[in-house]
């Protein structure tokens, strides 16, 4: 009976982090589309909705708090329990990028971008990708695809060195062009750091299921 009650505690703050991550999902892909169509407006919006990630973050880590000290749980459970508190951590994380993006769209104000937005939408729907996937091996207890969502990393990661090497040769040829440039470079940086959060939540649901804490960016 403890144990059933355990076990349902678990699944709702497991589908409240479902619900944060859905949040995140749409802060990255509001603050990217609003950077491209220089929506202003859509900008503050994603700046103002981090409040809501923030609050949704806290809220799972005090659930999570609350479960280790009333209920105690062992084994399988208590990995349960830290995964989920370190997966929230990850997401609020996520969602600090996107409101990072906002600022960054802010920042710019009404000027147009340095060159036409192609690589960074696309680096944003990888990294959502891999958001998505994590948080489907974590519902299913899936390690193969955790496996997968850990390996995707490396095309993000050549993704943002190119659009790196690009973004400086625009530096280099026309200095005029660094303000500009940097701002995309941030953004950039926002979203290769997306997806190595998306990374460490693949590792968590690794160790919930196996028991093994991994860290498959080493290499890197």
């Amino acid at each position: 009976m403890i144990r059933t009650n355990l076990e349902q505690q678990l699944e709702e703050v497991q589908d409240s982090v479902l619900a944060l991550a859905s949040m995140v999902e749409k802060a990255i892909t509001h603050a990217v589309e609003a950077l491209r169509d220089r929506d202003l407006e859509a900008s503050r919006a994603v700046v103002a909705f981090d409040d809501v990630i923030d609050r949704g973050r806290f809220d799972i880590e005090e659930r999570c708090v609350d479960l280790l000290a009333t209920q105690q749980p062992a084994a399988v459970d208590l990995r349960w329990v830290i995964a989920l508190l370190h997966i929230a951590v990850e997401l609020e994380r996520m969602g600090d990028y996107a409101e990072g993006i906002g600022k960054i769209s802010l920042m710019m104000g009404d000027a147009p971008p340095l060159k036409p937005l192609i690589d960074i939408p696309r680096m944003a729907e990888m990294s959502i990708a891999m958001l998505r996937e994590s948080i489907d091996a974590l519902v299913t207890r899936d390690v193969d695809l955790a496996r997968r969502v850990c390996a995707a990393d490396d095309e993000v990661d050549a993704l943002h060195e190119q659009t790196y090497h690009e973004l400086l040769f625009y530096m280099i040829k026309d200095p005029r062009s660094i303000q500009r440039a940097t701002y995309l470079l941030w953004v950039t940086h926002d979203l290769e750091r997306t997806a190595d959060r998306a990374t460490n939540i693949a590792e968590r649901v690794i160790y919930l299921v196996t028991g093994e804490m991994l860290d498959l960016n080493l290499s890197k």
